[in-house]
C-alpha cells in the first residue's frame, strides 16, 4: 500500500507529463498503470485523495437489521449467519448485535476468547463487579456466560500477576500480597499497564520490521556483488531493471517478493518483464538441432561446418551464436597430437627435388598428388594407411590399408591411382623421403605412368603439409578417444574405409563452399558442360 505522499506524486506527475503513465513508472518504479489510472480518476472527482487504510465497506442499515434478524431466528450462531448471507465478518456481525439487539447475543468462553475487541472490556466489567462483591462468583460468571473458574482466572491475569509497585511498609515482607482498596484503583491500575502493553508492542513492531529491512537490504548488496559483481557500497537503485531481476530471484527462496520489490525500486509489472526474458531461450530448438548435427556425425564438426549445415537447412544463425551454444552444450571436438610414423630410411636413391614448393593449389583434378603412410596402434596391433590425395579438392583418389608398411602397401595404392585417374593424365606425385617412394619398383610404376616425382626435404613435414593435414583430420575425428579394446584387425581396417568413403562423399570443407569433394567435384563439371 502507498503513502498519501507517494500517492501526491504520482498524479502530480501524470498530469506534469502530459497523462503519459509510462514516464510516471519508469520514474518513480511504482505503481501499476491501472492503480495510477484510479488515483487520478479519484483525485479528479474529488480533488483529493483519501488517506491510507479508508478501505472499509459500508452496509445499509437495512443490510444489518437483516443480519441480526438471520441471527436471532437461526440458532442464534455467528459463523452459521455469515456463512449463510455472504457478509460481514465476525466482528462486525457482534458489533451490530450488541448495537441492535442488547443482550441477546450467546456469550460464552470461546467465543470471548475471539472477540478481539470487547474481551478486555468484558473482562475487566465481570472483575469489578466480583469485586464489589454485588452478588456470588457463581452468578458473576453465570451472568457474563462463563465458569467460575474463567472468572478466577481472569482475575489472577489482571489483578494479581501485575507487578504493582508496593509501600515500604509492605516491600519489608517477603511476598507480601497487592492489596487493592477501590475499584477505581484497580481500574487506573489496569489501564496503566494496558497503555504500557501497547506502547511496547507498538515498538517491538517497529523495531522488527526495522531489522528486517536492514536484513533483507544487506542480503540484496551481498548478492548483488556475488553475481553481478558489483561493489558492495554500490546503490541500489542504481542497478538495471534486469540486475534487480538477478538479486531477486537469487533471494526469493529467503524472502518474500513484496519485500524485496520496495528495497530494489522496482515494480512488480517490470520485475515480471524482465524475468520472463531472462528465463526465456530463444536458442531452445537451434540448440537441439545443433545437438543432432554434431551426433550424426560423430562429433567430428566443429561450428564452423555445423553453421554451414544449418544454412545449406535454410536456418539463418551467426556463426557467433553457433559457436557459443556449442560450448554452452559442451560439443566440444577432441583433438590429440601424437608421434607420427616415419619410414625414413636414409638416402637409397638419387634425390629428386621439390617441384610444389608448399603451393598445394590445382586448377583441375589429377594435377597435383600427394601421398604418405600413416600408422594407427590399437591393442589387436597395428595398422597402415596409404593415400593418394588429390591437391584439387582434396578427394582420396585411391588408398590401401594393411598391417605391415612395406613397399607392396605404397606400390598398390599407386597402381589403384592410376587406374582411377585414366589415361591422359600426368599428375605430379609428390611424397616424404620414405623408402617407400626411392625404392626401384616405385620408381619403374612412376615412370611407366608419365607421373612427376616431387619430394619434401630431409624432417621437414610442412612440405607436405596438405597430406599431413587430411591424417590429422582422419585420427581426429575417427580415432582418437575412441575404446578400439574389442575391435579386431579386420573391423579396423573396415572401418577406415567407411570413413574415407564417408570423407569423399558426405563430409563438407569450409574451404569448398559447404560442399563435400564429391559435391564440388560434380557442381564443377555441371558447369563446364553448361558452359
Amino acid at each position: 500500500m502507498y503513502a498519501l505522499e507517494e500517492r501526491k506524486k504520482a498524479v502530480e506527475l501524470y498530469l506534469k507529463y502530459g497523462r503519459h503513465a509510462t514516464l510516471v513508472m519508469r520514474e518513480l518504479g511504482y505503481p501499476d498503470y491501472k492503480s495510477l489510472i484510479a488515483w487520478v480518476k479519484e483525485y479528479e472527482e474529488t480533488g483529493t485523495l483519501h488517506e491510507k487504510g479508508n478501505y472499509t465497506r459500508s452496509y445499509t442499515n437495512e443490510e444489518k437489521q437483516k443480519a441480526v434478524d438471520f441471527y436471532l431466528e437461526h440458532g442464534r450462531q455467528i459463523s452459521y449467519t455469515v456463512r449463510a448471507l455472504g457478509y460481514p465478518c465476525r466482528e462486525k456481525l457482534i458489533e451490530w448485535i450488541d448495537e441492535l439487539a442488547p443482550g441477546k447475543r450467546i456469550m460464552h468462553e470461546g467465543c470471548m476468547k475471539r472477540d478481539k475487541h470487547s474481551s478486555m472490556e468484558k473482562k475487566t466489567e465481570c472483575i469489578m463487579k466480583f469485586a464489589e462483591r454485588s452478588g456470588s462468583a457463581e452468578e458473576v460468571a453465570r451472568e457474563a456466560g462463563v465458569s467460575r473458574s474463567s472468572l478466577y482466572t481472569w482475575k489472577r491475569e489482571l489483578i494479581n500477576d501485575i507487578n504493582i509497585p508496593m509501600s515500604k511498609e509492605k516491600s519489608k515482607e517477603a511476598g507480601a500480597p497487592i492489596i487493592i482498596n477501590s475499584i477505581d484503583e484497580a481500574k487506573e491500575i489496569i489501564a496503566r499497564y494496558e497503555k504500557s502493553i501497547v506502547e511496547l508492542t507498538e515498538k517491538n513492531i517497529e523495531l522488527e520490521e526495522r531489522r528486517r529491512h536492514v536484513e533483507i537490504e544487506l542480503a540484496c548488496l551481498e548478492k548483488a556483488a556475488e553475481l553481478i559483481k558489483k561493489d558492495q557500497g554500490i546503490s541500489l537503485e542504481r542497478l538495471t531493471n534486469r540486475e534487480k531481476t538477478l538479486v531477486i530471484d537469487a533471494l526469493r527462496e529467503r524472502f518474500h517478493l513484496k519485500e524485496l520489490l520496495p528495497i530494489l525500486s522496482i515494480s512488480k509489472s517490470s520485475y515480471c518483464y524482465c524475468s520472463n526474458a531472462i528465463n526465456k531461450d530463444k536458442y531452445a530448438n537451434l540448440r537441439k538441432k545443433i545437438c543432432q548435427l554434431f551426433e550424426e556425425n560423430d562429433g567430428r564438426y566443429g561450428y564452423r561446418r555445423i553453421h554451414c549445415l544449418l544454412q545449406r537447412e535454410g536456418l539463418t544463425v551467426s556463426e557467433k551464436v553457433v559457436r557459443r551454444l556449442m560450448k554452452e552444450e559442451g560439443l566440444i571436438v577432441v583433438f590429440v597430437k601424437k608421434k607420427r610414423y616415419s619410414s625414413y630410411k636414409g638416402e637409397i636413391s638419387p634425390e629428386v627435388p621439390n617441384l610444389l614448393n608448399r603451393d598445394f593449389n590445382a586448377d583441375a583434378p589429377g594435377e597435383k598428388l600427394l601421398t604418405d603412410i600413416t600408422e594407427f596402434s590399437i591393442p589387436a596391433g597395428k595398422v597402415y594407411l596409404s593415400p593418394l590425395v588429390d591437391c584439387y579438392d582434396g578427394m582420396v583418389i585411391s588408398w590401401s590399408i594393411g598391417t605391415s608398411p612395406n613397399a607392396e602397401l605404397a606400390n598398390s595404392m599407386l597402381k589403384n591411382g592410376i587406374t582411377a585417374l585414366g589415361d591422359g593424365k600426368k599428375p605430379i606425385v609428390h611424397s616424404d623421403r620414405g623408402c617407400h617412394y626411392r625404392c626401384p619398383e616405385w620408381i619403374e610404376i612412376m615412370e611407366s605412368a608419365g607421373f612427376i616425382r616431387s619430394m619434401s626435404k630431409k624432417a621437414c613435414s610442412p612440405d607436405n603439409s596438405a597430406c599431413e593435414g587430411f591424417f590429422g583430420r582422419l585420427k581426429n575425428e575417427m580415432f582418437y578417444k575412441k575404446d578400439w579394446r574389442k575391435v579386431s584387425i579386420d573391423d579396423f581396417i573396415a572401418k577406415i574405409d567407411d570413413y574415407i568413403h564417408w570423407y569423399n562423399e558426405k563430409r563438407i570443407k569450409m574451404s569448398l563452399g559447404g560442399l563435400s569433394p564429391l559435391e564440388f567435384r560434380m557442381k564443377n563439371n555441371q558447369n563446364r558442360f553448361i558452359a
